[in-house]
């Protein structure tokens, strides 16, 4: 299983040190491109996409989170959200149920 990110350059930079592809977005059109492209890989088993981004193709999203089993999807604060950080590790074990 393999992780897919979606997110501002930053985010998808970060990602890419530790091995995880990604695409950057900074429009919606990007974002439905970068999501097809995620789901294209069927051994990509989590799709990390950052809030804002998330916001873009909200409806997609939603649909993946709420009806779709898989790829699951995290969805993670962008560098300039004005929400609460939380720790990614937390987020990500939040959603998959396993301590990593």
């Amino acid at each position: 299983m393999k992780y897919f990110v979606i997110g501002d350059e930053d985010t998808v930079l970060g990602f890419s040190l530790v091995g995880v592809f990604g695409m950057q977005a900074t429009n919606a059109e990007q974002a439905r491109r970068a999501w097809d492209k995620a789901l294209e890989d069927s051994q990509n088993g989590i799709i990390i996409i950052t809030d804002e981004v998330a916001t873009m193709i909200r409806q997609t999203v939603d649909r993946y989170l709420f009806s779709e089993s898989f790829p699951l999807v995290v969805e993670i604060p962008s560098p300039n959200s004005k929400e609460d950080r939380t720790d990614l590790r937390t987020l990500v074990n939040q959603a998959i149920g396993v301590s990593l």
